[in-house]
């Protein structure tokens, strides 16, 4: 049945591994187009790598650095209702422990006060910006700080129509945003557009259409935020690539976009979920709308998913890419996830339950990377095996850091 319903998002899967470090343990699932039998998998250890023989030919998977497999620790388990389809096996691992394990690289966690930074347009990479040298890089309140503000406060909200704005020499830091003042340079490099946010004839009258001011790039005109005021922008961190400048260093060519979006949003859900103790999001457009509902599982596995095509013959499989024909296995989130445009039945009672229990942290983005994500979170769901594809009533995915 659950090839009738998704028909046209889903692909054989040869070989899928999911490890989980925190438990040293791993799940290898193999699809019975490569092997008929538990007797026909052979699973050993190399160096920094996991070796698959089969009768469709060898695999090996490269592993992360500190993470190898214990020989002898493969053994067949259930694949319950897949059984027809799957083989299943779990085995062991073994984590060295290293310092910067769950350090991250996003630009959030980075930047720094007294340091020189160059930003460019992550779709082009053309330079927006005069080198930056902020005096303060400030953390903003948590995306609904204004809705529990009569909590903190015995008289009148005091911030009642007012916008915290950086000043000449700050970086504010948003949940998916960065608040900066303009320069000079920006006549030259950016444009703008007055576009309405929300549509007039929403149903919730409380809501009435406002006016947003996107910030465009000139080369490209991928829109890369909002001009909240005058003299101050706002740049999505999925829009923009921040650099340390060194000397004349040229600018690296940027990841590809699904990737770059992939790994940027990873990163956030995983600083937001460990700086709030909070482990549902609601990503939602400008306007306030919620688009996607993601529940971060775990983040501690380590993945790769190769499609029954790409299994046979002798192989080493060493890109970390986790959706491309050929991936290595690397670190990942483990999600759950429900697109809020979904008609289905269930899903509707999810959307309504996380609306009316006001579940879910808000990570405001723009529509287009709104859509872009849910194309990406719908890739790596076609990845994985029919088995592990669902939970409960919602989709699986894995974003990679």
């Amino acid at each position: 049945m659950a090839d009738l319903e998704m028909p046209a998002k889903t692909h054989g899967v040869g070989v899928f591994l999911e490890l989980r470090r925190r438990l040293q343990s791993g799940l290898l699932i193999v699809g019975k187009d490569v092997a008929k039998s538990p007797a026909d998998v052979v699973v050993t250890g190399g160096d920094s790598s996991l070796n698959i023989r089969t009768p469709r030919g060898h695999l090996s998977l490269s592993l992360p650095a500190g993470v190898t497999f214990e020989q002898g620790s493969c053994v067949p388990t259930p694949a319950g209702e897949s059984c027809g389809e799957e083989l299943h096996f779990r085995l062991r691992i073994s984590v060295m422990q290293s310092a910067n394990e769950e350090a991250s690289d996003s630009m959030m966690e980075t930047l720094r006060a007294k340091e020189t930074y160059c930003f460019y347009c992550q779709g082009c990479m053309t330079r927006l910006l005069e080198d930056r040298v902020f005096q303060r890089v400030l953390p903003l309140p948590n995306g609904n700080w204004n809705a529990i503000v009569d909590d903190w406060c015995c008289h009148p909200d005091p911030f009642a129509n007012k916008k915290l704005l950086p000043r000449a020499e700050d970086c504010l830091l948003g949940d998916s945003f960065l608040l900066l003042a303009r320069d000079s340079s920006c006549e030259q490099t950016l444009t703008e557009e007055v576009s309405a946010a929300g549509s007039e004839d929403s149903q919730v009258a409380k809501k009435p259409c406002r006016k947003l001011t996107l910030v465009s790039c000139k080369s490209c005109s991928s829109v890369l935020g909002e001009a909240v005021a005058a003299e101050t922008l706002k740049l999505y961190i999925t829009q923009v690539v921040v650099e340390p400048a060194v000397g004349d260093r040229k600018p690296e060519a940027s990841l590809h976009r699904s990737l770059f979006l992939e790994k940027t949003v990873a990163a956030r859900l995983l600083g937001l979920s460990t700086s709030l103790s909070t482990f549902h999001f609601s990503v939602q457009t400008p306007d306030g709308k919620a688009f996607l509902l993601l529940w971060l599982l775990n983040s501690d596995s380590i993945t790769a998913s190769v499609p029954e095509t790409c299994v046979g013959g002798e192989r080493s499989i060493s890109s970390p890419a986790l959706h491309s024909p050929s991936p290595g296995a690397a670190r990942a989130l483990k999600l759950l996830y429900t697109a809020c445009s979904d008609t289905g039945i269930q899903q509707r009672d999810i959307v309504t339950s996380w609306e009316v229990n006001a579940i879910g942290h808000p990570v405001v983005l723009p529509l287009k990377v709104c859509e872009e994500l849910l194309q990406v979170i719908d890739d790596s769901n076609s990845t994985l095996p029919a088995s592990m594809r669902r939970m409960r009533s919602y989709e699986v995915a894995y974003l990679r850091l």
